[in-house]
């Protein structure tokens, strides 16, 4: 088991984000102009009309089947361009200044799929417009070891786009132009964090979640720090370059590691 306290707090604050977004997507998720299509099921309701109030699914053809107007084609409408159709429709002879609403009860026309290091890989329905962090939410967040990056498979005028996401920056700095929209057909990857190794002369030897971005000293206090024996001007890193074996020699504790690093802390013989 990592223990990794900085990486699992970033995955604390991205769990509580997601939270966070998920809840105020659902409390605005009924203003979006969401655009529906086969499988979706809307509920609608009529104003002061109960026996117009109907709960349908849309066929593949991208029609429904509506009390007193029979099939009405609605595939690939906004909700509230939908509303304004049947409202019109039902006002030509059925009832007066009828008020239609209509309510999303299943999402199916439109899914993403979440693979890798999230807790709950698989088929994702978009509900509306759909957020990375939303993505990651319905997905179940991420795993501890996960990396600090995402990418995001895309087909666009039928070539393929890779899309990278940076997560780090969007929860540690807030960059929220990380945070895009997720499309239909989207395939997102969360690929394994890069890892370091500490072993030797430290409190708890392990591996450890590491970036460009981590140095020796940090990796060391993730390892609990030194141990009463240990030799601090005598740390090496074991790295591989080329498929061979390089030893770095009495190393600075700003040094930068690299994924697959090996620090070794020597005993001191004093």
């Amino acid at each position: 088991m990592m223990n990794n306290i900085p990486q699992k707090r970033s995955r604390f604050l991205l769990g509580l984000f997601c939270l966070f977004i998920l809840i105020t997507s659902h409390q605005t998720l009924w203003a979006d102009d969401y655009i529906v299509g086969p499988g979706d099921v809307l509920r609608i309701t009529v104003y002061d009309h109960d026996d117009l109030k109907t709960t349908v699914r849309i066929t593949e053809d991208g029609f429904i089947v509506m009390p007193l107007l029979g099939q009405v084609k609605v595939g690939g409408m906004k909700t509230s361009d939908i509303a304004a159709e049947l409202s019109r429709q039902l006002a030509d002879g059925y009832t007066v200044n009828p008020q239609v609403n209509i309510f999303i009860e299943e999402f199916r026309s439109k899914k993403a799929v979440a693979l890798g290091h999230v807790n709950k890989p698989g088929l994702i329905e978009l509900r509306g417009t759909t957020t990375f962090l939303e993505l990651l939410s319905q997905a179940g967040g991420l795993k501890e070891e996960a990396g600090d990056t995402a990418t995001i498979k895309r087909i666009t005028g039928g070539k393929q786009e890779v899309i990278v996401i940076n997560i780090k920056s969007l929860v540690e700095s807030g960059d929220l132009s990380q945070n895009i929209p997720i499309q239909a057909g989207d395939t997102v990857y969360i690929p394994k964090g890069g890892m370091c190794y500490v072993t030797g002369e430290v409190d708890k030897p392990d591996a450890y979640i590491c970036d460009n971005q981590t140095t020796v000293l940090k990796l060391i206090t993730l390892a609990g720090g030194f141990t009463g024996k240990a030799s601090k001007s005598g740390i090496q890193i074991v790295r591989i370059v080329d498929n061979q074996k390089k030893i770095l020699k009495d190393v600075e504790f700003d040094t930068p590691v690299l994924a697959n690093d090996i620090i070794v802390v020597p005993e001191s013989f004093f």
